[in-house]
């Protein structure tokens, strides 16, 4: 498009980008002339159920339309334009015609680019158009980038149209297999089946783990000089008679020795070894020391900050996203999807100033450092991710709060560390050296560390994945002793060991191995992390990602039908192809070609694998001998069958079970449970059955409606139901018991004063009295059928206690202030365990964890992640005025009908999305 000819004082100028708030802030750098307006993320897709109606006639007549991929016609996209943003396109249109000039500034990278495309392709402008490209939102780079317009990058774009197609062919030709053999609803995509692939196989090796035990010994000792500070230190058994004693790391998973030449003590072994040294005297055998030095890691790019905010400040992958993208949109930080460590001389010049105002010259090396990218085919924005602009803001004067302050600071310290000296100090190993009363040498070990200056440890220390490690910035002070000097056992002890499987992946460690294995796009993660929880693949226990029974049989049918898809090597070879075609050094049209129709293409390993499938198969796995799992319509179950397969019993795995877990012995448990329905006898007042089950949820009773009651539609009628209290069992329990379950919620009376209805009834939480909104705790599920009107007043005269009963009792624990509001953290008390809280904000300790074990830093992070969720959203019913005459009583009554019918259509439309619209 040929340059405007009127003067550049005179254009009028739009300028778009992808959000509204980054709209906001750079309308604030550019001055009159210039129009700001926000695309609103992406405006152009290939089409779902919901857009198929806005495809060509000729498009919907093409045997390609559903896949919405022209195949035939050098792969070409049937692009529409996306879900509810007509109306947004045709404000955009009318701006454009409004304008002289249309300046792209969507994000730097491939996604990027391809919304620029999407604009032009859609607004179809008549007037001159430019991309104009920043990494990060200051004024200083938003008028630079006004200097620096080029054309959009047609190469990029082919990249990103590639990647759509590819995951477009796999999800759509992938999933229907799946829909058909495992349940409606699953879906394979590029990158999200092999990363459940990965968090599978981990559990695989958990479950085949065999645990070994071993000995060994522990000894604190000491100089006994007074003046020694210290003049202890504890130190672990190495060898005996020369021959190492055997650690964890000398076990397989198979629970047996997989190292020769090493001593391998029992609890008797080891035993009698303390007791034979057991006051006999020891001396140092020898010392090594050596110098110690540490430099700063690279500043932050996509997934060290993903992996860093989960370790230091517990951020999902997705929470760690969401504020960047905060933080860039408002302009404290520099474009957060980036594979570069790379600084400018603009950031290295004012990370270097604030390591000299703030620390001191000594802690500032003489040359600027410089990192590389160890990633292959780094790519995306071209800078790492550090806070923007020519001069740093320190966190306390960003006037950030929250999480957005947590990450700022994060971001901050790195990059500011990055451009600090060395931490130095030395490191020592003593070997302590004693004989047993039966001449057998044993020999101890215990090392040491002291930093003698921090360097970049002032401002910053990275974090790690195992729980057990120690930081690097923390000494461990030894003894000053010499080689051949006496020293005491103070202590002497034999210690037990179990090896421990492989741990579990988290959010952080599972994007580390993605990444070494250079599978997908690293600005992606955070998406199929979210993608494969949301697809009931994975879930959370506590930071730990655990695979789904449903997972299994996916990534089984995967690996046996279609094992190249969720290869490892393979799909990083696709990732390698792409950044080819990214580059300009391979087409997109061959390869596509060749991915889906060449020799053991995609379309070919799919025909005919419908009839090779054996759903069954598929969806069972065997626990022990004639017991299985399997994966049914309505969850996960135990079946345990005959030789000839013949099913003998079944029974519900409940929601959440480990799959590593679930032994032989628990599912005998699970078996061994009652089954199948109680006869409890027949109600004399309706004439219904009545039965007890037990469901996912626990044991409850119900009655059984007779064959000629509508069940659906507008005359349904539902069966009562009700849980079992605590204190019941099913087969205990008696008919009288069970009709006064199915009577709750028992009405206690109405309040003399006010009218209202006062109900006794069992809730989650527990039994409960409710009046109107006023709800009040009982004491025990019993007094719901006991409880009477008077004893019912008399709990209402009291003042609500907010769940507390009596005075109020002293907090567990206490964690200081929180440095987001400076209120003081506490642990206390609750009715359903321990929990932590503000005095505004409250979080349960999670289960497996007490008080005592949790850091002040993880006591913030459970606070701050309850906050990030805000207030549960309560519906709010609306009233209908009292005075309406019959005729539009009637209306209403009719409309009522007809939204609810819609209601319903949604809801079952929503649904079906998941099938209709696999992940890609």
């Amino acid at each position: 498009m040929p340059p405007s000819s009127k003067s550049g004082s005179d254009l009028r100028r739009l300028v778009i980008v992808e959000s509204p708030a980054k709209a906001k802030t750079i309308a604030g750098y550019l001055g009159p002339g210039y129009t700001v307006e926000a695309s609103i993320g992406h405006i152009r897709d290939l089409p779902s159920k919901e857009t198929r109606d806005k495809l060509t006639d000729e498009q919907r007549s093409s045997p390609w339309a559903n896949l919405g991929v022209d195949v035939d016609h050098d792969f070409q996209p049937f692009y529409v334009i996306s879900e509810g943003k007509d109306a947004h396109i045709a404000k955009l249109r009318k701006l454009v015609r409004e304008s002289d000039e249309l300046l792209l500034a969507t994000d730097e990278d491939r996604e990027g680019e391809a919304i620029a495309q999407h604009l032009v392709a859609a607004l179809k402008p008549k007037i001159p158009y430019r991309r104009m490209v920043f990494h990060e939102i200051t004024k200083d780079a938003i008028q630079g980038a006004l200097h620096d317009l080029r054309d959009i990058n047609g190469e990029l774009v082919e990249a990103q149209e590639a990647r759509r197609v590819l995951d477009r062919l796999y999800g759509f030709e992938v999933s229907p297999v799946l829909w058909r053999k495992i349940a409606g609803g699953t879906s394979a995509g590029r990158v999200q089946s092999v990363t459940t692939r990965l968090v599978v196989e981990r559990e695989r090796e958990r479950i085949a783990f065999k645990p070994a035990a071993y000995w060994d010994l522990t000894a604190v000792f000491d100089t006994d000089k007074p003046t020694d500070d210290p003049r202890t230190m504890g130190a672990r058994l190495l060898s005996v008679d020369g021959a190492r004693v055997a650690q964890g790391r000398d076990f397989g998973s198979d629970g047996q020795l997989n190292r020769d030449g090493v001593l391998h003590l029992d609890a008797e072994a080891a035993a009698a070894l303390a007791a034979g040294l057991n006051g006999q005297p020891f001396t140092v055998a020898s010392i090594d020391r050596k110098p110690y030095r540490r430099s700063p890691s690279a500043p932050f790019r996509t997934t060290t900050l993903q992996q860093e905010a989960g370790r230091k400040l517990g951020f999902s992958t997705q929470r760690t996203m969401s504020v960047a993208q905060k933080l860039y949109e408002n302009g404290f930080i520099t474009y957060m999807r980036t594979d570069s460590v790379t600084l400018s001389e603009t950031a290295i010049n004012a990370a270097r100033s604030q390591v000299r105002e703030l620390y001191g010259a000594d802690f500032l090396p003489e040359k600027a450092r410089t990192y590389a990218s160890k990633v292959k085919n780094a790519q995306e924005a071209h800078e790492a991710i550090r806070p923007s602009g020519n001069t740093f803001r320190t966190p306390a004067k960003a006037g950030l709060t929250g999480d957005e302050f947590r990450l700022y600071e994060l971001i901050w310290k790195r990059t500011v560390a990055s451009q600090m000296k060395d931490a130095t100090g030395s490191s020592v190993s003593i070997k302590v050296a004693g004989t047993s009363t039966d001449g057998r040498r044993a020999e101890f070990s215990a090392s040491g560390k002291v930093i003698t200056f921090h360097g970049f440890m002032k401002a910053y220390v990275e974090g790690s994945d195992d729980p057990d490690a120690q930081l690097d910035d923390q000494d461990r002070r030894l003894p000053d002793v010499a080689e051949g000097q006496s020293l005491r056992a103070a202590e002497l002890s034999a210690e037990d060991h179990s090896t421990k499987p492989p741990a579990r992946y988290t959010e952080a460690s599972l994007i580390e191995e993605l990444e070494k294995r250079e599978i997908g796009r690293p600005s992606t993660y955070a998406t199929f992390i979210s993608t494969i929880q949301d697809r009931g693949y994975v879930f959370k226990k506590g930071t730990a990602l655990v695979p789904t029974f449903l997972a299994f049989s996916v990534v089984g049918l995967l690996e046996k039908h279609f094992g190249d898809l969720v290869d490892y090597e393979f799909t990083a070879h696709m990732e390698e192809d792409l950044d080819r075609i990214a580059r300009g050094e391979a087409e997109r049209v061959p390869y596509l070609a060749n991915f889906y129709l060449g020799d053991g293409g995609l379309k070919e390993q799919i025909a005919g694998k419908l009839n090779e499938i054996d759903a069954r198969e598929t969806n069972t796995f065997a626990i022990g001998e004639n017991i299985a799992l399997r994966n049914g319509k309505y969850g996960p179950y135990i079946e345990k069958y005959d030789d000839e397969g013949n099913s003998l019993a079944r029974a519900n795995v409940p929601e959440g079970t480990l799959p590593d877990e679930l032994t032989v012995e628990a599912a005998e448990e699970l078996l061994a449970r009652p089954s199948g329905d109680f006869e409890l006898g027949v109600d004399p007042e309706t004439g219904y059955r009545i039965i007890g089950r037990n469901g996912r949820f626990g044991p409850y009773v119900t009655e059984v409606l007779p064959d000629d009651v509508p069940k659906t539609g507008k005359n349904a009628v539902k069966p009562r139901i009700s849980s079992l209290f605590k204190t019941m069992d099913l087969e205990t329990i008696d008919l009288a018991t069970a009709l006064r379950l199915l009577t709750l919620p028992r009405v206690v009376g109405k309040d003399p004063e006010s009218g209202e209805e006062i109900t006794a009834q069992d809730g989650r939480y527990g039994p409960y009295l409710k009046k109107g909104t006023d709800s009040r705790s009982l004491s025990s599920q019993e007094q719901i059928f006991d409880i009477t009107l008077d004893e019912a007043l008399a709990i209402y005269a009291q003042p609500k206690q907010f769940g507390r009963r009596g005075s109020a009792k002293p907090p567990l624990r206490e964690f200081g202030l929180d440095p987001t509001n400076e209120k003081p953290v506490v642990a206390k008390e609750g009715r359903f365990g321990p929990y932590i809280t503000d005095g505004e904000t409250n979080v349960t300790v999670p289960r497996g964890t007490t008080v005592e074990e949790l850091t002040v830093e993880q006591a913030l992070n459970l606070l701050a992640e309850k906050r990030a969720k805000g207030p549960a959203v309560k519906k709010t019913a609306k009233k209908t005025a009292a005075k309406k005459t019959a005729a539009k009583k009637t209306a209403t009554a009719k409309k009522t009908t007809a939204a609810k019918k819609t209601t319903e259509k949604k809801t079952a439309t929503a649904k079906k999305t998941a099938a209709d619209n696999p992940a890609e």
